[in-house]
């Protein structure tokens, strides 16, 4: 049965499969079909781990920081191919796999394989959906964020476009995941919002990305503006997924059993 032991051969595999694919598009003017075929390669690779992880855990695998770190890593290779599929970026697949990259290495030196079992609290119809459409906005905004870096270094301002539908898409799901977050609150806790650590970064990343298609929508300001919104905004995403955790007052956050 699949363990976290397994852990290494499958990141190991989805690495070597996704750089390849993504040094294959950098080598090609148009979209490369080998370059497709690897990265889809590596998703499954990472997707057939994740899903006999959960198999052989009986339970999702998105109880600790390692296993949202997993399906990070699987959204941000999702995210890239799709978006060097429609937009065809052919640097995108590498900016793409590195940062799942990153990820992957720090599960595999942090997996977090002690026991952690489901408390009362995550036996929730909604724990899946919220913490799984939460992992697929932070990937959408991933490269977004990558795509941001990219205008503001080299000034090109046609990946704007890409942002704006990146960023809307991610936008919109992180507000679903919060939604499903308040829900599951009032069911676990008897209170939608509780002004808790966890959600009020939850908050200010949110207003943050509206404030970016506010600016986007109303045309007040520069393209430079709009991407440091962005980078601005990813930060906090950051804080708000894991930053958090080395706050002092996370002692007393409900969401304590994320760390």
């Amino acid at each position: 049965m699949i363990s976290w032991d397994y852990l290494p051969y499958f990141a190991v595999c989805t690495m070597l499969l996704s750089f390849t694919g993504a040094f294959l598009a950098l080598s090609s003017k148009t979209k490369s079909r080998c370059a497709q075929l690897l990265t889809v390669a590596a998703i499954i690779t990472l997707g057939v781990f994740i899903a006999t992880l959960w198999h052989s855990l009986n339970r999702p695998p998105l109880r600790t920081m390692g296993e949202t770190r997993l399906w990070y890593s699987f959204f941000m290779l999702i995210s890239g191919y799709f978006t060097y599929l429609k937009w065809k970026f052919n640097w995108v697949l590498l900016f793409s796999s590195i940062m799942s990259t990153v990820f992957l290495t720090v599960t595999l030196l942090n997996p977090e394989i002690h026991d952690k079992t489901l408390m009362p609290a995550l036996q929730s119809i909604w724990f899946v959906p919220h913490v799984t459409v939460y992992m697929f906005s932070y990937a959408l905004l991933g490269v977004s964020f990558i795509l941001s870096l990219y205008g503001l270094i080299t000034s090109k301002h046609k990946v704007l476009k890409v942002i704006d539908t990146l960023t809307y898409s991610g936008t919109a799901f992180f507000t679903i995941g919060m939604l499903i977050g308040a829900l599951w609150a009032n069911e676990a806790w008897g209170n939608y919002w509780s002004w808790d650590p966890k959600e009020s970064w939850a908050l200010i990343t949110w207003m943050l990305y509206l404030l970016y298609i506010h600016l986007r929508l109303l045309a007040v300001s520069k393209p430079k503006t709009h991407y440091i919104v962005i980078i601005i905004a990813f930060l906090a995403l950051q804080m708000c997924w894991y930053g958090i955790n080395y706050l002092p007052q996370t002692v007393s956050s409900v969401h304590i059993y994320n760390q």
